[in-house]
């Protein structure tokens, strides 16, 4: 066993990048930043009625849009390459025959609709299935069966024993011999099964800790009588809790729309925001909540993993989205906002307004989407659709005189800055003797179609004057 740290993620690629494995993703990624370590990305294709290169594309896009980089992998070919299991069929075949000639592993002529009996028959019975063995003792092909036609059995150790190992995240647990069978290692057409192939390939590429979720801790049992057998050291493991659904129940891709990371991506979350609120879903330091890339390196670690499964909670993460939409520079999210802004139809690259009004609406945006939404309907139009009761409100009455004197003095004012356009609103509420916001709610509604926006100067100004001054009269000629 190599002295470095070497982790890896190993999904199958049967479809999008799941929220979860996203988050074994970055938890191995922040163990190996943070000791020095390798972290291998491995695609475990096996299912091939549902692997597809689209998949795999999927899950490279997802990791890549999060920031989450591999040492080895795809396109990144290292000393121990291939990286996908379907290449890799050789290796198994050559470690299963040596089990068999060892006497540690046999050949099984079952066929699935005499399995499928004896476990229709077991659980009638009110028990749990075990294979018993049928097959254990034959030196030879039953009459009328072939020795290519059948899969290759692991044989457990007989008589009384247990496996155990010391978890990272759970502690210790134990299994004894008795709950265990003689479980399949290899399909007849070469295909391992998830316990044979990801042990090899685990030991062959030097992996130290493995680390992965929950469901796969009755997985860990068999592997470890497999390293026993085989005479290999196993690595350390670390169990992750579940992520569940806001149902309670576990998130899935054919019921949860959340659980696929690019479909957040679509929202208008930021990559920075999400990785900050999966990281938070089972692990935690303190009570810090807004969490860097740079922080996570830094503090993560396994001892700080929890035990009880996290609940999926939408709102949440849009509170923390919002906390990156401030944290971030403004030319970052006006960067990203672009493309949200091009499906709308609006073309904002070069467009000087473009950072000012990221500071000028992040603070009322919980998305890139709700941002360019805005962006779009109030700044980057001619004319703007007027909410009917903020326009019964505050364009009616003393408020049009109030926003007729706003419009002469906008006419009049020699340079649009934020500041002058403030000091408009204030000498009319001064002049007229009332409150600025009387003056400022209804030059808001005329600008903007509704009561809320960023400052009033500021809203002016993103407008811009022509626009603001046209709105400004499309609303006094209500009156």
């Amino acid at each position: 066993m190599p002295s470095a740290l070497r982790v890896r993620f190993a999904p199958s690629p049967t479809g999008y990048l799941h929220i979860g494995g996203a988050r074994t993703a970055l938890m191995n990624f922040l163990q190996a930043r943070r000791q020095g370590g390798t972290f291998i990305l491995r695609m475990e294709d096996t299912d091939q009625g549902r692997s597809t290169p689209e998949s795999v594309q999927a899950i490279l896009d997802g990791l890549n849009w999060l920031g989450i980089d591999w040492d080895e992998g795809p396109g990144k070919e290292g000393p121990y390459a291939p990286y996908f299991q379907m290449q890799r069929l050789g290796t198994y075949r050559e470690h299963s025959d040596r089990m068999l000639a060892e006497g540690k592993a046999y050949r099984c002529y079952c066929t699935r609709e005499e399995l499928d009996a004896q476990r229709q028959a077991a659980e009638k019975a009110g028990g749990a299935f075990k294979y018993p063995g049928t097959c254990r003792e034959l030196k030879a092909p039953p009459p009328g069966k072939r020795a290519e036609d059948a899969v290759i059995r692991f044989k457990m150790p007989s008589g009384e024993g247990s496996v155990s190992f010391d978890d990272k995240a759970l502690g210790v647990i134990t299994k004894p011999y008795s709950d265990l069978d003689d479980w399949v290692m290899l399909r007849a057409d070469g295909i391992p099964l998830y316990n044979f192939g990801c042990v090899i390939d685990d030991h062959l590429m030097d992996i130290t800790l493995v680390a992965r979720g929950q469901e796969h801790v009755n997985s860990t049992f068999p592997q470890l009588m497999l390293y026993q057998a085989l005479g290999w050291q196993p690595p350390d493991f670390a169990h992750l809790p579940l992520i569940l659904a806001s149902d309670r129940k576990k998130l899935s891709k054919r019921l949860h729309p959340e659980a696929d990371v690019m479909r957040h991506k679509a929202d208008g979350i930021l990559p920075e925001a999400l990785l900050n609120y999966v990281i938070r879903l089972g692990w935690s330091h303190g009570n810090d909540e807004v969490i860097s890339r740079e922080q996570m390196v830094e503090w993560f670690d396994f001892t700080g993993v929890g035990t009880t499964s996290g609940i999926w909670d939408r709102n949440k993460l849009l509170w923390l989205n919002q906390q990156w939409l401030k944290l971030l520079p403004e030319s970052v999210i006006a960067e990203r906002l672009l493309p949200f802004l091009e499906a709308k139809g609006v073309q904002a690259k070069g467009d000087a307004r473009l950072e000012p009004l990221v500071r000028a609406l992040r603070e009322r945006s919980n998305t890139l989407e709700e941002m360019a939404t805005t962006a779009a309907n109030v700044y980057f139009r001619s004319g703007v659709t007027l909410d009917e009761k903020a326009a019964a409100k505050h364009l009616t009455g003393d408020s049009l005189g109030l926003l007729r004197k706003v419009r002469e003095a906008l006419t009049a004012l020699p340079g649009w800055t934020v500041e002058a356009l403030d000091g408009v609103v204030k000498t009319v509420s001064e002049s007229s003797s009332v409150g600025m916001g009387k003056v400022a709610q209804p030059v808001r509604v005329a600008l903007t179609g509704n009561t809320t926006s960023p400052g009033i100067g500021e809203t002016l100004l993103l407008v811009g004057r022509d626009e603001a001054l046209s709105r400004i009269d499309a609303a006094l000629a209500r009156g």
